[in-house]
């Protein structure tokens, strides 16, 4: 059976799907997203994202490449280079585009598989390519669970599965209110680390073989007081420069790693 070809740009589906690659709110309503690459999808995939639809370039990619990729049942398209580029967040990419649904992330729904946890927290981070970076440090230190605290970023936003490298797929993700973090991560018994420049101690003076959470804030707003005060520790990293702060995910990596340090892991 041949697959479905659609050649022209004013094609109602295509039409929707830039829709949904623009727009927060469509994701929302239509519980779907776009990914991007190969690779992306692949790690999709692998982490049981439901795949409705393929859209590819063949002049990019074989459709026995896409075989691969995807289940025999999933809907195959084949599009022109005009489409792709119209769909295409990257200039240069390997001529595919996936049609996903996406899951639901909230923090009543996140089970803790290890005894001894090491989760990153990050408070309202805004900018796509900073918790594209976050995802794909906790994806580098194999963390347990990555918890965005007052999310003002949709995580299927096309920047940040192109910035996360497909790390949002490898990742457990969860999503809340602080107040609702910070009660989980109690009745966890896990020891919350603010990395905050007030009230702090230096971060490598502290334990975090045991179960830890490691929190941080926007660069230009820091965490709030609640954080602070929910804390065992305020914990800051010693700068010799001009500045007292630096981008947030070089930060929560020097942390992490830190943790993994101690942790046995080098």
């Amino acid at each position: 059976m041949s697959n479905k070809i659609i050649s022209s740009t004013q094609n109602t589906y295509i039409k929707q799907l830039v829709v949904l690659k623009e727009k927060s709110r469509e994701r929302k309503k239509s519980g779907l997203f776009l990914i991007e690459g190969q690779r992306e999808l692949s790690l999709a995939v692998k982490a049981n994202y439901l795949i409705e639809t393929v859209l590819f370039f063949p002049e990019l990619i074989s459709e026995n490449d896409i075989s691969k990729l995807v289940s025999a049942e999933t809907e195959k398209i084949e599009i022109n280079k005009e489409i792709f580029q119209k769909l295409a967040y990257r200039s240069s990419t390997e001529g595919v585009i996936a049609v996903a649904k996406l899951k639901a992330h909230h923090i009543s729904d996140l089970k803790l598989t290890s005894e001894n946890p090491l989760i990153l927290v990050a408070e309202a981070p805004e900018k796509p390519g900073n918790i594209g970076a976050l995802l794909r440090t906790a994806d580098a230190a194999n963390v347990d669970a990555v918890i965005i605290a007052n999310p003002k970023t949709d995580l299927y936003n096309t920047n940040i599965i192109r910035s996360s490298v497909g790390c949002i797929f490898t990742n457990t993700l969860a999503t809340g209110s602080t107040d609702e973090i910070i009660s989980f991560l109690k009745a966890h018994n896990v020891n919350i680390y603010c990395a905050t420049l007030q009230d702090a101690t230096y971060y490598h003076e502290q334990n975090f073989t045991e179960p830890t959470a490691i929190v941080v804030g926007t660069e230009a707003d820091g965490l709030t007081k609640t954080w602070r005060e929910a804390a065992k520790k305020n914990i800051m990293i010693p700068m010799q420069g001009e500045i007292d702060s630096m981008n947030v995910s070089v930060a929560a990596g020097i942390l992490i790693f830190e943790a993994k340090r101690q942790r046995g892991f080098y």
